[in-house]
């Protein structure tokens, strides 16, 4: 069974375990998964019980997908994703964002909790991503291209959907939730970023860092899917604060910011 085979079988064990299609699929990242529970009439499913999906094992990703009804639109939600640093591969790390593809989603909304750089940003923000930059040491779509997916070679003028930013300015606004717009850096990880890379970062015109969402956004843009990112500002990224980083507090913060980032997500699908 090659890798397409495989996505496609993911989407149909899920198809099968539903009612409506969604058009909406959203990843949530570390401590952000708890999103699942505001979801009306869903139905729930551990990843390890689909066919080839990635487990990831780290504290802060559930590893369930949820399918129901959010301010009366259908939506796919993923409680955690695996990432590049767990030893997994490109494709097998973009492979959940492939099986949303092939189940029908158009809008992706690719969530992350990330380190600020911008010295004007503090831990708890919520940043809406305007673009990226990819230092993850490679490209998802290295590799022969299958056709059944998307072109040989997608344009990335425009990444992250100027109508879909606009929709989560609205939303923000509406639920009096602040939002800042920056660009997110993505390296590989697992460990945090050193003073002079995150002075290098800044430098090159980074706001935010992390450790995922650029390898699943450039796979949704190569299969035509519209792409909204937000990133939750977990901490200080290293330099700018002099505190000690460590995932703990990652996932602590994202958790404090809950009810925010929620309002929000609620708010943009609403406007969708």
């Amino acid at each position: 069974m090659d890798y397409y085979d495989q996505v496609r079988e993911a989407a149909d064990a899920v198809r099968r375990r539903i009612g409506e299609v969604p058009s909406i699929g959203i990843v949530l990242g570390s401590g952000l998964g708890g999103f699942v529970e505001s979801i009306d009439h869903a139905v729930s499913m551990a990843y390890d019980e689909l066919p080839h999906w990635p487990v990831s094992r780290v504290p802060g990703h559930d590893g369930r997908a949820a399918v129901g009804r959010t301010h009366g639109r259908t939506i796919i939600a993923l409680a955690g994703r695996c990432h590049v640093y767990e030893g997994y591969s490109l494709p097998t790390v973009t492979f959940a964002v492939r099986v949303l593809g092939l189940l029908g989603v158009r809008i992706v909304i690719l969530t992350n909790a990330a380190g600020g750089i911008h010295l004007g940003f503090h831990p708890g923000a919520l940043m809406v991503i305007d673009d990226h930059v990819n230092l993850m040491g490679s490209n998802p779509l290295v590799g022969p291209n299958d056709d059944r997916f998307g072109l040989r070679f997608p344009d990335m003028s425009q990444v992250y959907s100027p109508r879909l930013r606009g929709i989560a300015d609205l939303a923000g606004k509406e639920a009096g939730v602040p939002l800042v717009h920056g660009i997110y850096a993505a390296l590989p990880g697992p460990s945090y970023e050193t003073p002079a890379e995150i002075r290098y970062l800044r430098t090159i015109g980074v706001d935010a860092v992390g450790m995922s969402t650029v390898p699943e956004a450039i796979v949704a843009r190569h299969m035509g899917l519209d792409v909204l990112g937000l990133s939750c500002i977990s901490n200080m990224a290293a330099g700018v604060s002099a505190q000690p980083l460590s995932h703990t507090e990652v996932v602590e913060t994202t958790r404090r910011a809950h009810g925010a980032f929620s309002s929000l997500l609620e708010g943009i699908v609403g406007h969708l």
